[in-house]
């Protein structure tokens, strides 16, 4: 048994030369064009279904608007407009972008060490339009892989422009409409339709804006396809990394598939165990169907997405020969070498519990926050003065409204009693419009019979016209002990 699946994992991987090339590239450095076959399947219909939702949840979401007008995500970069989840962003809040950035770095690192490439073939927009859309209208039009591949081969007759021409102008409007509810987020659904109405002769920037990113959509799908993942994306180099034995990803069985034979074709009525055959007939239905063009039988790849075509494809192929399913499967390294069956490990247990640890303390920063952010500084340069009994101290205000409504603003402290403040050159209400920052000078005097340090810690607090609190600040107030 021993020397069975020493033979069955030298057999699995004794070719390679793969891993020196590209799947889709020649030696010369021409490319192949890859024809995936359609698939259908468990995984198929669950990734369709994933992905139709998403694409709606994309397409819907810029329409939507809250009760207070908000839209639910907007990123307006020129305007430094930013809506998430309907709270309103501003410059100041661009620290918790620091913060976001190396949290999504660590999710992206934890999640992968231990699911792998999950993202890539279940929540990727590019897997998600490439296989849900533009490959759904090229099977639509042109048929499935044989027939792909005969009309490219055949000459430029009336069927082949009919269904070459069909297939780019759709991809063109399918690439004008992504680009269209893309722009949504940024320019806001309200000023994109207003846009769209007018025509385009009259916002001719935006339209030739709308041209340029068509055509970079329309480039990628139409034909750069595969290579985005292959080539550009770095997520996939990351993979090398990231992943170990323990990791949960695509991968074939050699243990279950191969045998000290080889891989061995399949006879009807035959006992492949009787003859020391694997579970693999060689059919390489998991080649075919694969969108990158790698042989999942050659073990973990950088260019696989985990897109479970291969797993789809093998199993319909297992229940036709009548032999178990799950040659190609979700499971790791270790899994297949012990012959285990998948389970939470505790590292998986542990990483997952980091990972929900993590999206919290992200969410909290988001969503934990005071409506105005209020800062109180000592005016330089200028000491208290005493006044009677009283002890008065001049501070710079820094006012921020984080929100899209009109507030009016009253300074007082939490900290002591009997205190007076006056704001210089204001009413003793601030007015502070939506998403501006206002700054001014305020005097504080204080009972000397309240104060006990040369440096006494004082807490401002800001409140609205009805006495609700909104945000705090702790300074020094100067005393002369």
């Amino acid at each position: 048994m021993e020397n069975n699946t020493i033979e069955a994992k030298k057999n699995s991987q004794e070719n390679e030369e793969f891993r020196n090339n590209f799947g889709t590239m020649d030696r010369k450095g021409t490319r192949k064009w890859v024809y995936p076959k359609k698939t259908s399947g468990k995984f198929t219909k669950w990734r369709t279904l994933v992905s139709w939702g998403l694409l709606a949840f994309l397409t819907i979401i810029p329409f939507i608007k809250l009760p207070n007008g908000n839209p639910i995500f907007k990123f307006d970069f020129l305007n430094t407009e930013f809506y998430l989840f309907g709270f309103p962003f501003f410059i100041s809040d661009f620290f918790l972008l620091a913060i976001g950035m190396i949290t999504t770095v660590v999710f992206i690192l934890v999640f992968t060490s231990v699911f792998g490439r999950i993202f890539c073939g279940w929540i990727c927009p590019q897997t998600i339009f490439m296989e849900m859309v533009f490959r759904k209208i090229e099977y639509a039009i042109e048929g499935d892989r044989a027939k792909q591949m005969r009309l490219d081969n055949q000459p430029w007759n009336q069927e082949k422009i009919i269904k070459k021409t069909a297939k780019w102008f759709a991809f063109a409007l399918v690439s004008f409409f992504i680009t269209n509810i893309l722009f949504s987020y940024v320019m806001g659904s309200d000023k994109l339709i207003q846009q769209i109405t007018e025509g385009p002769f009259r916002h001719s920037e935006t339209f030739i804006t709308f041209l340029i990113f068509s055509a970079l959509f329309y480039f990628v799908f139409a034909w750069f396809r595969e290579q985005a993942c292959t080539l550009v994306c770095p997520y996939g180099r990351l993979q090398g990394v990231l992943i170990d034995k323990k990791s949960i990803v695509v991968a074939y069985d050699f243990k279950r598939g191969e045998s000290s034979a080889g891989r061995a074709t399949f006879r009807k009525n035959e006992d492949r165990k009787a003859v020391n055959k694997g579970d693999c007939i060689d059919c390489k239905q998991c080649v075919v169907v694969c969108p990158t063009g790698i042989d999942i039988r050659n073990g973990l790849q950088m260019e696989c997405v985990g897109c479970t075509a291969c797993i789809d494809a093998c199993d319909e192929v297992m229940e036709k020969i009548h032999l178990p399913k799950g040659l190609i499967r979700y499971t790791s390294e270790e899994n297949i070498e012990e012959e285990k069956h998948f389970t939470f490990t505790p590292k998986m247990v542990l990483f997952s519990l980091g990972l929900i640890a993590l999206s919290g303390i992200i969410f909290s920063f988001l969503f934990v926050r005071n409506d105005v952010e209020a800062k109180f500084l000592q005016v330089p340069g200028r000491n208290f003065k005493v006044i009677e009994n009283n002890v008065e101290n001049y501070y710079q205000y820094n006012l921020f409204n984080k929100t899209n409504d009109l507030k009016l603003i009253k300074i007082g402290l939490s900290s002591h009693k009997g205190e007076k403040i006056n704001v210089i050159g204001n009413s003793q209400l601030i007015e502070l419009p939506k998403g501006e920052l206002k700054q001014g000078t305020i005097s504080v005097s204080i009972p000397q019979t309240e104060l006990n340090s040369y440096k006494e810690k004082v807490v401002f607090e800001i409140t609205d016209q009805n006495g609700k609190s909104i945000d705090t600040y702790t300074t020094s107030f100067m005393a002369p002990y």
